[in-house]
């Protein structure tokens, strides 16, 4: 895997685990039953921006090195995922 594939693979688990962990433990204004004036109801009460990017990126890299460890290691490779032979078999 080359270093630009390596940090565009972790900036796309990165994002994903941003929009898997935004939701939770959220408490909208309207939960909290304080609305203010011009905000939707289902805005954040009481957003914490650092804790979500520090669990986001600590979760991001564990993650990607998982799966960056598979790809280098050859565990899985192309030929596996390949279920329609579009790829033919040189190691023969």
């Amino acid at each position: 895997m080359s270093i630009t594939a390596a940090i565009v693979l972790y900036v796309v688990i990165w994002f994903v685990t941003m929009f898997v962990v935004l939701p939770i433990r959220l408490r909208t204004q309207g939960d909290e039953g304080e609305i203010v004036p011009g905000t939707h109801a289902g805005a954040p009460a009481n957003f914490k921006l650092g804790r979500t990017l520090l669990i986001v990126t600590i979760a991001g890299t564990i993650v990607w090195a998982i799966i960056a460890g598979i790809i280098v290691s050859g565990w899985i490779g192309v030929e596996d995922i390949d279920w329609f032979d579009r790829y033919e078999d040189t190691s023969g």
